[in-house]
C-alpha cells in the first residue's frame, strides 16, 4: 500500500520522500547487501555493483575499447570508484526509469564526471540528454545497444539490450524493474496488457541465452511466490536452493537468462496451463493481472 501512496504524490515530493526512505534504510544497514561481482562475456564485462538496500547498478565495459556505460547509477561514489579501479572510460548513463532509487544519482554523477550522455525514456529522469524510444540504437565502444520500450511499472520504462558486433549470441539485457529473477515489477503506471507485451513479446523474444541483469535483489521473495503458484515445478525448487546458497554467502543471484526465466518465473509463464489454473483464468493477460494482484499482497 505504501509504495502506491507515495507514487500517487506529485513527482518532486514522491522523489524526496523516496530518497529519505532509502537513506534511512541504508543508515541502519551494515555493509553492502551483496558482494560486488563480475560477469565475463566474450566482448563485454559486466561489473555488478550493489547499491542501497537491494538495488543493483551495472558497469558495462566494452573489452575492445575499454569504453563503459553505467546502468542506474544511484550511488555515484561507488560508480566512480569502480571506473577508476578498472581503468575504463565512462561515457554513458543508461537509465531504466525515473524512480529515485534508479535515476537519483544521475545529476551528481554528471557533475562529478562531466560530458556523460544520459539515456532514458522519460522526461522525469534527471540530467537526461538523449530521449530513448523503442528500438533506439547506439554504441558503447564496439558494443551495440538497443532500447526496448517496456512501459507498465512506469510509463517510460526502457530495458537495454546489449550485443557484441555482428554476434548477438554474446548478449545481455538490463531490465530495471520490468523483469526480475523470478518476478516482475508492480504495475504502478500501466496495465496487465502492457506487462504481458513487455515480458512475453518483447523480452521473451530475445535469444534464450541472453543474460538478464535486473534492478533489485528480490530473487528469494519472488521464487517463494513462484513456488506458491506452481508447487510442483522442480525448476523453481532448484533455483530456490541455488539462491539460498548464494545469499548465505552474500553473493548476488544475478544474472539469470531468458531461458531460465521461462522455466520458473510465473509472469513469463502466464500461457502455461499450471499458472492459468492457479489464477483460475483461461487467458494469459487475465492470468498476468490476477497473479500480479496476488503477489502484491503475498506474505510468503
Amino acid at each position: 500500500m505504501l509504495p502506491r501512496l507515495v507514487h500517487a504524490l506529485p513527482f518532486g515530493l514522491s522523489q524526496r520522500i523516496t530518497k529519505l526512505y532509502f537513506q534511512a534504510l541504508v543508515w541502519n544497514q551494515r555493509g553492502a547487501h551483496s558482494e560486488q561481482g563480475n560477469e565475463d562475456l566474450k566482448a563485454m564485462d559486466v561489473k555488478i555493483l550493489p547499491a542501497l538496500q537491494d538495488n543493483y547498478m551495472y558497469l558495462i565495459v566494452d573489452k575492445a575499447t575499454k569504453e563503459a556505460a553505467i546502468v542506474d547509477p544511484v550511488e555515484p561514489k561507488t560508480v566512480l570508484k569502480a571506473v577508476n579501479e578498472h581503468g575504463v572510460k565512462l561515457t554513458t548513463i543508461l537509465t531504466t526509469h525515473h524512480h529515485w532509487d534508479h535515476a537519483g544519482g544521475n545529476e551528481d554523477l554528471v557533475k562529478q564526471h562531466p560530458g556523460l550522455e544520459v539515456y532514458g525514456g522519460d522526461d522525469r529522469i534527471g540530467a537526461l540528454t538523449k530521449k530513448a524510444e523503442h528500438n533506439t540504437r547506439f554504441s558503447i565502444g564496439k558494443l551495440n545497444i538497443q532500447c526496448l520500450f517496456t512501459p507498465c511499472h512506469t510509463s517510460g520504462h526502457i530495458c537495454y539490450y546489449v550485443t557484441a558486433p555482428d554476434d548477438n549470441s554474446d548478449s545481455a539485457v538490463f531490465t530495471g524493474d520490468t523483469l526480475f529473477l523470478g518476478g516482475c515489477g508492480r504495475f504502478f503506471e500501466g496495465t496487465a496488457e502492457q506487462m504481458h507485451k513487455a515480458l512475453i513479446e518483447v523480452l521473451g523474444s530475445l535469444p534464450d541465452n541472453t543474460k538478464v541483469f535486473c534492478g533489485h535483489e528480490y530473487s528469494l521473495q519472488n521464487l517463494q511466490f513462484a513456488a506458491h503458484v506452481e508447487p510442483d515445478n522442480g525448476e523453481i525448487k532448484k533455483k530456490i536452493a541455488w539462491s539460498l546458497s548464494r545469499r548465505e554467502n552474500n553473493k548476488p543471484t544475478v544474472p539469470s537468462t531468458i531461458s531460465e526465466e521461462k522455466l520458473y518465473n510465473p509472469f513469463m509463464r502466464v500461457t502455461e496451463e499450471s499458472v492459468m489454473k492457479h489464477a483460475k483464468k483461461n487467458d494469459a493477460v487475465e492470468t498476468m493481472r490476477a497473479i500480479r494482484l496476488e503477489k502484491d499482497h503475498f506474505k510468503g
